[in-house]
């Protein structure tokens, strides 16, 4: 694995699908987060995510939880207390708000930490939501690709951006602060034909969404096909979402498909990611307690992370 590689982590606490969450983290908040946050400043890893959703219908709560922190609030909470750590939206719904409202968010959200924001975007899944908040559902391929144009406009150094789409036209509306960045990288979240054309046509990185070891390559090797053709010759950050962690051997039931043992067994394992091109990995541990989440946490930085 390159050098180059990082790593991040999903935030616990603040989404809690059963597809992910531990049950220790029902009980969980801010101080949890907060302890999260700062071993993940403490420990060099590069960003912190939190993801996005408006409100959950009945009809998926069960599944979802209805537990959604707001990306926003929930990461300048979080600025306020670390240093370097970056600041990840994994990722933002932008089709549910005008462009103009998600731009001074985020610009906010920069300009008070720094310069720590990477805007990840992605265009959504829940229909109810869409219809609750007057977004096209249907349309949000189209949204997502107009919404990014007008973000990079809106996210820029002018004070006064300037887009004229099909969907958003905005010029002459001033907005301030602008973000500490120059240029904010947007990764664009999704792992189907739509989104890797997306992330290879309009993106700064490429966040997949659930594809196993077996079809990342052939997906990553899509993504560098389609954005030479685009004449594209800027560098993309490739991102991979590892299975579960556990460093050592836990004594519990960690599920089947959890990485667990020694930390140079974990590394030899996690290496075959940037050996496929992967810039950056989000790791994720299983655990029964925010302590023992930190503790993993330490231990993978200090043990595994110097072996990739």
């Amino acid at each position: 694995m390159s050098p180059t590689v990082v790593y991040g982590i999903q935030l616990p606490v603040q989404s809690q699908s059963t597809l992910y969450a531990e049950p220790w983290e029902a009980a969980a908040g801010p101080d949890d987060l907060l302890a999260v946050a700062r071993t993940a400043d403490a420990h060099g890893f590069d960003y912190l995510a939190c993801c996005d959703h408006v409100a959950i219908p009945r009809r998926l709560a069960g599944a979802m939880s209805t537990v959604w922190y707001d990306p926003v609030a929930t990461l300048a909470y979080l600025a306020a207390a670390t240093e370097r750590v970056r600041l990840l939206s994994h990722v933002a719904v932008v089709g549910l708000r005008h462009p103009l409202v998600t731009a001074k968010a985020y610009a906010t959200l920069d300009h008070l930490s720094g310069g720590r924001l990477v805007l990840g975007v992605g265009a959504g899944h829940v229909q109810e939501e869409f219809e609750a908040v007057g977004a096209d559902f249907a349309g949000r391929g189209g949204v997502l690709d107009e919404t990014i144009d007008a973000l990079r406009a809106a996210l820029g150094p002018e004070e006064y951006p300037e887009h004229a789409g099909e969907r958003f036209a905005f010029r002459d509306l001033g907005q301030r602060p602008r973000p500490a960045q120059d240029r904010v990288p947007v990764w664009v979240g999704g792992s189907s034909p739509a989104a890797v054309r997306r992330a290879a046509l309009k993106g700064d990185g490429w966040l997949p969404q659930g594809d196993p070891r077996d079809r990342l390559a052939g997906q990553i090797a899509k993504l560098r096909r389609l954005r030479a053709e685009a004449g594209i010759e800027a560098p993309i950050t490739v991102g991979a979402i590892t299975e579960a962690l556990y460093v050592g051997e836990p004594g519990w039931d960690t599920g089947r498909r959890a990485l667990t043992g020694k930390p140079q067994a974990l590394a030899e394992s996690l290496r075959a990611y940037g050996a496929m091109g992967v810039a950056q990995i989000q790791v994720r541990f299983r655990s029964r307690s925010r302590t023992e989440l930190t503790d993993q946490m330490a231990a993978f930085a200090t043990e595994v992370a110097p072996h990739l």
